[in-house]
Formats: C-alpha cells, sequence, structure tokens
C-alpha cells in the first residue's frame, strides 16, 4: 500500500483546504503558496503519481473539473484574465493540475513563496467568490 499524498489527506478530510468544487470523482481547492490569486489545484480522487496513468474515465472527469475551474475563473477575475495551466507533477506524489489566473505571461511564471505563512482569510474570502 501506498503512503497516502497530501492531496489524499486533503480529499479524506485529514488536513484542511480551501475547496471551491467537488464531485464525484475530482476535487479543486486553491493553492496555499499560490503564484497568483486564485490559483486553483484540481486533483483526481484517485491517487495516481503520474497523469499519464490515470484510466481514462479519472482522465476525463479531471480535464472536465479543469475546464470548469478555467471558465469560473474566467467569470470571477474577469474576462481580461486568461486560466493559464501547469501540469508538471514533481512536487506532489498526486496527478494534479494548476489553473492559475493571469493577467500576462510573468504571471503564469511568477515563483511561489513558499516560506511565507499563507493568509487564510485571503485565501477564504477567494475560494468564497470561486466556489460553485
Amino acid at each position: 500500500m501506498i503512503e497516502p499524498s497530501i492531496f489524499t489527506r486533503i480529499i479524506n478530510g485529514e488536513i484542511p483546504a480551501h475547496k471551491v468544487y467537488e464531485d464525484d470523482k475530482t476535487l479543486a481547492f486553491l493553492d496555499i503558496h499560490p503564484a497568483q490569486p486564485g490559483h486553483t489545484l484540481v486533483i483526481p480522487k484517485v491517487q495516481v503519481d503520474r497523469l499519464e496513468d490515470l484510466n481514462e474515465d479519472d482522465y476525463l472527469a479531471l480535464m472536465s473539473s479543469v475546464k470548469k475551474i478555467m471558465q469560473r475563473v474566467v467569470e470571477i477575475f474577469g474576462s481580461e484574465y486568461r486560466a493559464c495551466l501547469k501540469l508538471e507533477g514533481f512536487d506532489v506524489p498526486h496527478a494534479h493540475v494548476h489553473v492559475i489566473p493571469c493577467l500576462e505571461a510573468r504571471d503564469f511564471w511568477a515563483k511561489q513563496r513558499m516560506d511565507v505563512e499563507p493568509d487564510h482569510d485571503a485565501l477564504a474570502g477567494i475560494a468564497e467568490r470561486l466556489a460553485f
């Protein structure tokens, strides 16, 4: 048996998260160290390390949820925003997609400040706006 990832622990309710969307196969929540306000992680509820290893149904469910989050980002933040995607798969052994609200390309490449305590009040406010 593999060790539950931090994302699996969020799914199981062991770790709190600022959730914005959930269905039977996926969960979307705010990144606590966002590249930009509204930076959302979309994950499958099944723990699979690599995106390409998801079965077809889970992959399609994940990408359907990603599209919903992208559309919601543009709806809430404004049509001048792009909902940019990052798929890198190194930090957490659980497939996930980053949806990052961007006004310009440099917003996408902004470094996340991992050494700063998350502003949970700000995150809660953003999650409330983005939530379905």
